[in-house]
């Protein structure tokens, strides 16, 4: 659409200029944009508004000059308006809307994927929850959001790499690894209570026993040095592994398992590395015998500690040395999904990502908020400590994963979002991505009835066959134009969706689509009419059927064939 009518106003000028009528020296840019209203047409040009400067005149004189010297197709151009302080509107035929139809099949499983981030390398990084228990729902938030940006990104031509940060470095380990070894100690009869700050989940009971299991009493009576790494280090692979396959029933895959212990191998190690080569650099100092980095050159509201006093390193230097790792492997951009609690260290680490030479745009930091969870009209404490907390796995198995994917994303990510158990089991209109997988069930239903009536269109049961010859022109009402319209959408949101950053932006079109079709199915019959009107919607339906699968999977959501 934008390259035809683009030429179409680049014409027009050219003649009004060539005819005296317009005065301007430089071709202006054409910029089209969607009304917004439908009832102002399908594209609008604010052209002459930007030309005004150099052809001396009212915005709307230019508007009328250029609408009269245009030569407006009528295979493309059903009407042209001018509205407001010089905006060309633009209605386009029917015609041209129902010869999108073809296209957008034969595009297929590729229809929406685009180049707008061509040639970017991206590094998505998300969970990375602490390997000290099983993932919660608010995790599990954290990962759909992560992997769908992750796809979304890839839709729009970047390579993009997914990544999880193990933090198994500090003080939460060896709790952790205590954890477990009182636990292991209680198993084998001797009386030891468990801390209130340790971790208290019976999946610490489960890893004790396999120790007892493997070991028996052979780590009675070692002293700490002795037992705590090996306590430590075969907890921290039992949970990591439960989060693998968590994340496995997702459909949530990465790239890397990044540990944080790298960063602290060899001598020197990359975090002292980091540290030391910011200081040389100007960017950290020393004071009261600590070390600092210096982010309030760069926006922070003070300067961060990377060494304390006594010498002890902290969270933000390895945090520091890991972005630095990062870029080092030839990233272009970083994304860092974090929880919406650590909103306020963003700032200290786009300014660490300035003082080790990047422009702070090259971290982005999405924030995801927890999930409210109810049950019985109750809400569920999640803290891992304690142990009272629900699972991922357990409100997976309660509704199935593509509920969860889908309710995950239904909010802007940095939005509270409620999840209602009832509503996510309901195969009702009220549960919405039973009802848009239901969208997609019900073209698939509607093929097999094609088939059977003996429709020659259809190839099989599940598919169209070749759909060169059928008029599309029983497709013109507004009704199914609108609906047409809205099909074309589906390449702009994806794309908007990647460049904001907006993964909530795909179920929700998603949704509307759904709807959409199935007031249109209620109200218009698909076999059964003389056949001419049958092909043309089933090519209809067909498309709509295209663009939820094709949404979904963006999304990890399956199109099921039947519900």
């Amino acid at each position: 659409m934008a390259t035809p009518l683009t030429h179409m106003i680049q014409q027009g000028l050219t003649a009004a200029r060539d005819a005296g009528t317009l005065t301007f020296e430089q071709m202006p840019d054409i910029v089209l944009e969607a009304p917004r209203q439908a009832a102002h047409g399908d594209v609008a040009c604010p052209v002459a508004l930007g030309l005004a400067k150099q052809a001396k005149k009212n915005p709307r004189q230019i508007a009328e000059i250029l609408v009269e010297a245009m030569e407006l197709p009528e295979t493309l151009i059903a009407k042209v308006e001018i509205a407001g302080p010089g905006f060309i509107n633009f209605h386009l035929q029917p015609a041209y809307w129902t010869a999108t139809l073809p296209q957008l099949l034969a595009a297929g499983d590729t229809y929406g994927v685009g180049d707008s981030m061509t040639g970017q390398k991206v590094l998505v990084e998300f969970v990375s929850a602490n390997p000290t228990g099983p993932l919660h729902v608010g995790h599990g938030r954290g990962a759909v959001v992560g992997d769908a940006l992750a796809s979304l990104l890839t839709a729009a031509g970047a390579q993009v790499d997914r990544e999880y940060y193990v933090n198994d470095v500090g003080n939460q380990m060896n709790i952790l690894g205590r954890s477990t070894y009182v636990r292991y100690c209680q198993l084998q009869g001797r009386d030891m209570e468990l801390p209130d700050n340790h971790y208290q989940g019976d999946y610490i009971h489960g890893i004790a026993q396999t120790v007892v299991d493997k070991d028996g009493d052979r780590y009675l009576d070692l002293p700490e040095d002795d037992w705590l790494p090996y306590f430590r280090d075969i907890a921290q692979g039992h949970i990591l592994a439960t989060i693998r396959a968590e994340l496995d029933r997702f459909g949530i895959h990465f790239e890397q398992w990044f540990s944080e212990r790298r960063l602290y191998e060899g001598t020197p190690n990359r975090v002292q590395t980091v540290m030391d080569e910011l200081t040389t650099a100007g960017a950290a100092y020393e004071q009261d015998g600590a070390r600092w980095l210096a982010t309030t050159r760069h926006g922070d509201d003070k300067d961060r500690v990377m060494v304390r006093s006594n010498g002890e390193t902290t969270y933000f230097a390895s945090d520091v040395a890991y972005h630095q790792e990062k870029f080092g492997r030839g990233y272009d951009r970083l994304i860092d999904v974090w929880g919406a609690d650590h909103h306020g260290y963003i700032g200290r680490m786009k300014a660490a990502a300035t003082l080790l030479g990047r422009s702070p745009d090259d971290l982005t930091v999405v924030l995801v908020q927890l999930v409210s969870l109810l049950r019985d009209g109750q809400p569920v404490a999640m803290s891992t400590r304690s142990g009272q907390f629900v699972t991922l796995a357990e409100v997976s198995d309660e509704i199935g994963s593509d509920a969860c994917r889908f309710y995950f994303l239904t909010r802007k990510s940095d939005a509270q979002l409620e999840f209602d158990l009832a509503v996510a089991k309901a195969k009702t209109a009220d549960n919405p991505v039973y009802y848009v997988q239901y969208a997609h069930a019900r073209v698939c239903q509607l093929f097999g009835k094609a088939k059977a009536a003996n429709i020659g269109l259809m190839a099989s049961a599940s598919a169209l066959g070749d759909i060169t010859n059928v008029d599309l022109s029983p497709l013109q009402d507004a009704e199914t134009v609108a609906l047409i319209k809205l099909l074309n959408d589906y390449p702009k949101v994806v794309a908007a969706a990647a460049d904001e950053l907006a993964v909530h932006k795909v179920p929700y079109y998603l949704q509307e689509l759904a709807s959409r079709f199935h007031a249109y199915y209620y109200k218009h019959r698909f076999v059964g009419e003389e056949i001419a009107v049958s092909e043309a919607r089933l090519v209809l339906a067909g498309a709509v059927r295209q663009v939820l699968k094709n949404g979904l999977t963006l999304i990890g959501v399956s199109a099921p064939d039947r519900m």
